[in-house]
C-alpha cells in the first residue's frame, strides 16, 4: 500500500496536503559558516509561518550529516500540525569537513537503509526519502559512489530518490545511471533545481523519461529562479507534463529565512502559488502544491 514516510508516522498520499516540496528546517555545510540553520526556535517559527500561509507538510532534504537535527522534527510537526518528511543519504563531498565522507564511503548503502526503516541516528525518526547529488554537467566519482548506495537503498526499501544538481545540469546523466543502468523506477526518481538550468527542450526531454521535475530555491539570492520559473513551467505544463512538477522553497541559510533577509518558507504560498494559479488556473496550482506531491514521495514501503 503507497504511503509517506513523515517523522511522525507513514500517511495515506491524500493526508499530505499543500506541500513544500525541497526545503530545510535544519541545515550545516562546510561551505557556508555562520549561516547555519541551527536554531530549534527559528525552526518552529519558519513552519508556523509557512502553515499560516496555507501550508500543510515540507520535505526536509537535509541528508545524513549535516546536522538534520531529527529528535527535533517529531515535536515541530506536532506543535505546528505541519507534516515534516525527513531525508537520509548524502550531499555533494565540499558540504562535509575533511575526512567525513571516507569515513563513511563503504557504509553509505547500509546508512540509507537503517536511517529509512530503523530511524537517525539513536532515534527513531524514520526518512522517507534519500537525498543524494550530481556534479556540474558530469556526474564525478563522489556522485556516482553516492547514487549506486541511494539505489541499493531503494531496491532494498522502495524509498524515492531525491537529487540536487549543481546549476541544475547532468539530470540526463543522472537518470542514465539511476534508471538505465541501476534499475530505479523513473518514477521514483526526484530531479531538484531545474529552475538554475532552464533549457525547456532539455526539461521536455526529462520529463519524457518518466522523472519528477522540481523548481526549488526562490530564497537563493544567488541563482537567478523566478524571472524564467513560469517559462519553464508553462513549456512542461503546454506538453502535458503538469502532473510532474514540484516546487520548493530550498531555504539553505539563516539569512534567507522569512524572519531574517529573505522571503522564506511562506513565499511559496503568498506568491508562487498565487502567480502559478493566475497563469495557469487553480487545477495546475493543485496539482503541483497538493496532488504531484502525494504522488511522488509516496511508495509501497519494503521495510
Amino acid at each position: 500500500m503507497m504511503r509517506i514516510r513523515t517523522v511522525l508516522n507513514d500517511l495515506v498520499p491524500e493526508a499530505l496536503g499543500v506541500t513544500d516540496s525541497h526545503d530545510h528546517l535544519f541545515f550545516r555545510s562546510a561551505m557556508i559558516p555562520g549561516q547555519e540553520l541551527d536554531d530549534e526556535a527559528s525552526a518552529i517559527a519558519e513552519v508556523r509561518a509557512f502553515a499560516d500561509a496555507g501550508g500543510q507538510a515540507i520535505v526536509q532534504w537535509t541528508p545524513h550529516g549535516l546536522d538534520r537535527r531529527a529528535g527535533l522534527l517529531p515535536g515541530i510537526s506536532t506543535a505546528t500540525g505541519v507534516s515534516i518528511v525527513a531525508a537520509t543519504g548524502l550531499h555533494r563531498r565540499e558540504h562535509y569537513p575533511d575526512g567525513y565522507v571516507d569515513k563513511v564511503r563503504d557504509q553509505l548503502a547500509e546508512i540509507f537503509v537503517r536511517e529509512l526503516t530503523d530511524g537517525i541516528g539513536d532515534t527513531a525518526v524514520r526518512a522517507g526519502l534519500i537525498k543524494v547529488a550530481g556534479g556540474f554537467h558530469v556526474l564525478d566519482a563522489h556522485a556516482e559512489l553516492v547514487m549506486r548506495a541511494a539505489a541499493e537503498a531503494h531496491h532494498a526499501t522502495n524509498a524515492p530518490i531525491a537529487v540536487h544538481h549543481e546549476l541544475g545540469s547532468a539530470a540526463d546523466a543522472v537518470l542514465d545511471l539511476l534508471v538505465d543502468t541501476l534499475g530505479v523506477h523513473p518514477g521514483a526518481v526526484i530531479l531538484g533545481h531545474l529552475n538554475r538550468f532552464p533549457d525547456h527542450r532539455v526539461h521536455l526531454e526529462l520529463a519524457e523519461r518518466g522523472a519528477w521535475l522540481a523548481f526549488d530555491g526562490p530564497s537563493r539570492a544567488n541563482n537567478a529562479t523566478d524571472p524564467r520559473l513560469t517559462e519553464c513551467l508553462a513549456a512542461l505544463i503546454d506538453a502535458g507534463y503538469a502532473d510532474r512538477l514540484l516546487l520548493g522553497g530550498d531555504t539553505t541559510t539563516a539569512r534567507a529565512r522569512s524572519t531574517a533577509e529573505g522571503p522564506g518558507m511562506p513565499y511559496l504560498l503568498t506568491h508562487l502559488r498565487p502567480r502559478i494559479t493566475r497563469y495557469f488556473g487553480a487545477d495546475v496550482a493543485d496539482a503541483v502544491f497538493r496532488n504531484n506531491p502525494a504522488r511522488a514521495f509516496a511508495t509501497d514501503w519494503r521495510a
